[in-house]
C-alpha cells in the first residue's frame, strides 16, 4: 500500500467521523423548531450540543486540511468546482455558530426566535448540501484535460445527487432525533423518540437506494476487493439502520444511537471505498479523472504528514473522549420556583410571637 492509499483512508475516516459527529449536531438544529414548543424545551435542546458542537467542526476542518495537503490537485478542483455550494454552507455554519453563542445574550423572545431560525436554517443547509456535493463527487463532474470544471451550479443537480442530499437530511435528522431521546428526560425524550421513528422510514429507504444506486452505476471495481467491500460496507450500513430504528421502537436509546452511528460510517466507508481508485471522477473523459496517484503529493510531504498525525491524533481524539465523557448526562430542565407563596407566619401568644425587624434608615 502506498502512503497515498493510506492518507485516502485517513480521509475517508475523518469524514465518516465528521458525519457522525456533527451529523447529530445537525439534526438537534433541525429539530429545533419541531421539538421544542417553548423557550425551556429549546434551550434544553441547544444545551445538549453546548459542550461539543465547536469540536465536532474540528474533523471538518482536518478534513479539509488532510485533503490540501495529501492531495493538493483533489482540492484545487474540488474546491473551485464546489465554489458556491461550499461557500454556502460556509456561510451557514459560520451563522449558526454565531447563533448558539449569541442566542442567550438577550432576554427577549424575538431575539431568541431570530438565532433559532438561525440554527435550523444553518444546520438544515449543510445536512443536504454535504450530500449533495458527495453524491456528485461519486457520479463524477466534468473536468477537462487541466483537472479545471466545465459545468456550472445546475450540473449539480442531478437526480442521484439530490437523493444523496434527502439521504444526508433523514439520516441527520434521525441521528439528531435519537441522540436528543438519549440525552434529555421527560415529554420532550417521549416526542425525540416518536420523532425518530417517522424519520426512520424515510431514511431507510432514502439511504438504501442512494446506496444501490452507487453500486449499480458509479462503483468503480466490480469484483475487485475495493468492489466487493464496498457492497459488504453497504449492506452493513443498511443492517445497522434498521437495527437503530427496531432499537428505538423499545425505547433502547443508547443501542438506537450507537447504531446509527455505524450505519453513518459504515454508508460514508462504501462510497469512499466505491470511489477508489479515483478522487474525482471525469465524465468528460475518464483519462481526465483524477486518482489517488495523479492528484498525491510528494513521498516525502505525505511521509512527513504521517509522522505528524501518529504523533498528535491520539491525544486529539483523548481530548474529544473525555469532553463527551464529560457531558455524558442527561439534560433536565431547570427547576421552577413554585407559584404558591409561601405561608407567612403568624403572630401567636406569648414571647414566641415574631418581633417586627428594625427599619435601617
Amino acid at each position: 500500500m502506498h502512503l497515498s492509499d493510506l492518507w485516502f483512508i485517513a480521509i475517508a475516516v475523518l469524514w465518516a467521523g465528521y458525519f457522525v459527529l456533527e451529523g447529530f449536531d445537525f439534526g438537534v438544529g433541525i429539530l429545533l423548531p419541531v421539538l421544542g414548543r417553548d423557550n425551556t424545551e429549546r434551550r434544553i435542546m441547544v444545551n445538549t450540543i453546548g459542550p461539543v458542537w465547536d469540536g465536532n467542526e474540528v474533523w471538518l476542518l482536518t478534513a479539509g486540511g488532510a485533503t490540501f495537503a495529501a492531495f493538493p490537485a483533489w482540492y484545487a478542483s474540488m474546491f473551485s468546482a464546489f465554489y458556491l455550494p461550499l461557500l454556502i454552507i460556509l456561510f451557514a455554519l459560520i451563522i449558526r455558530g454565531v447563533a448558539f453563542e449569541y442566542r442567550g445574550k438577550r432576554d427577549s423572545a424575538g431575539w431568541r426566535a431570530g438565532w433559532d431560525t438561525a440554527i435550523f436554517l444553518g444546520s438544515l443547509l449543510p445536512a443536504i448540501l454535504w450530500g449533495v456535493a458527495f453524491g456528485n463527487v461519486l457520479r463524477g463532474i466534468p473536468l477537462n484535460a487541466e483537472h479545471n470544471f466545465t459545468g456550472n451550479f445546475f450540473t449539480f443537480l442531478n437526480p442521484y445527487a439530490l437523493l444523496g442530499g434527502l439521504t444526508t437530511l433523514a439520516l441527520f435528522t434521525m441521528h439528531g432525533a435519537l441522540f436528543l431521546a438519549l440525552k434529555t428526560t421527560g415529554d420532550l425524550r417521549r416526542r425525540a423518540n416518536r420523532t425518530a421513528t417517522q424519520v426512520a422510514a424515510v431514511a431507510i429507504v432514502a439511504g438504501a437506494g442512494f446506496l444501490a444506486w452507487t453500486g449499480f452505476s458509479y462503483r468503480t471495481g466490480t469484483t475487485t476487493g475495493e468492489g466487493i467491500a464496498s457492497v459488504v460496507l453497504a449492506a452493513l450500513a443498511a443492517a445497522a439502520l434498521i437495527t437503530a430504528a427496531v432499537a428505538n421502537r423499545v425505547t433502547r436509546e443508547g443501542v438506537a444511537f450507537t447504531a446509527n452511528a455505524v450505519a453513518i460510517a459504515a454508508a460514508t466507508a462504501s462510497l469512499f471505498t466505491a470511489l477508489y481508485p479515483n478522487v474525482l471522477p471525469s465524465t468528460t473523459s475518464a483519462a481526465y479523472s483524477l486518482t489517488t496517484a495523479n492528484a498525491a503529493s510528494a513521498a516525502k510531504t505525505l511521509m512527513v504528514m504521517t509522522v505528524v498525525a501518529c504523533i498528535f491524533l491520539p491525544f486529539v481524539l483523548l481530548y474529544q473522549g473525555w469532553t463527551y465523557w464529560v457531558f455524558r448526562k442527561r439534560v433536565t430542565a431547570p427547576p421552577q420556583p413554585s407559584s404558591v407563596p409561601s405561608p407567612r407566619p403568624t403572630a401567636g401568644p406569648g414571647p414566641t410571637a415574631p418581633e417586627p425587624s428594625p427599619k435601617v434608615p
